[in-house]
């Protein structure tokens, strides 16, 4: 995890990946199309190569965010750029006072959300050509807490 540094990133320049590992039966101009208008993204870099990618936004009721477009290539699984990128969009949220981080959930995600607080907070779900998901969320009860 030492060499794989994260930093913030336009949104576009996260699309490519997205659509390579999590919608790869989408156009570039359908993600874009349904990214929040205003959002913080950040991408892991091994060295000049950008290997993960995720931005959140507020969605919901007031001092909601969402984590959405969570990708890491393959070959570079395992070595903490996921965890890298989360960490980053749930401090970004934290620093704009959110009260409840949230997301859906890849199943076979669901521990790396773990492992930074969140909770499973719904039933398994399919999401047609991506597969199951569940809602997940860590709620702060007040501004300085970092977890429910």
């Amino acid at each position: 995890m030492a060499d794989i540094r994260v930093r913030p990133v336009p949104v576009e320049q996260t699309r490519a990946l997205r659509q390579a590992v999590l919608r790869p039966h989408e156009t570039l101009a359908n993600l874009a199309a349904h990214e929040p208008g205003v959002a913080f993204a950040v991408g892991a870099f091994d060295g000049d190569e950008l290997v993960g990618v995720g931005f959140i936004a507020p969605d919901g009721e007031a001092g909601a965010w969402r984590v959405r477009g969570m990708a890491t290539v393959a070959q570079t699984r395992g070595r903490g750029a996921g965890t890298l990128v989360l960490d980053a969009l749930i401090a970004h949220a934290v620093a704009q006072e959110a009260r409840r981080i949230w997301c859906n959930a890849r199943v076979p995600a669901r521990s790396l959300y773990e492992r930074a607080g969140l909770r499973v907070v719904s039933e398994v779900f399919e999401l047609p050509d991506i597969g199951p998901h569940c809602v997940m969320e860590l709620v702060r009860t007040s501004a300085h807490a970092t977890d429910a």
